[in-house]
């Protein structure tokens, strides 16, 4: 299902900067970021629910060790 979120968030603000961004796109990275923030806005709005936190893939020395010594061990 595709939506023009943008056509749609255009009734909830009346931002002039909101608008122009709406309308017009960002023109620099500082205005990509407001666009990620008014995507996000449209999605509370809308009800969709937030984007699931990405997996904790940290890990530091000594576990990565331990588990290439056992690793090594069982050949």
């Amino acid at each position: 299902m595709e939506t023009d979120w943008r056509e749609e968030l255009k009734a909830y603000t009346t931002s002039k900067r909101e608008l122009e961004l709406l309308e017009n796109g960002p023109k620099s990275l500082s205005q990509s970021w407001i666009m990620g923030a008014l995507y996000q806005k449209w999605k509370r709005i809308k009800g969709i629910p937030p984007d699931p936190e990405p997996p904790d893939c940290q890990s530091n020395l000594k576990d990565s060790l331990k588990m290439f010594d056992d690793y090594d061990d069982t050949k």
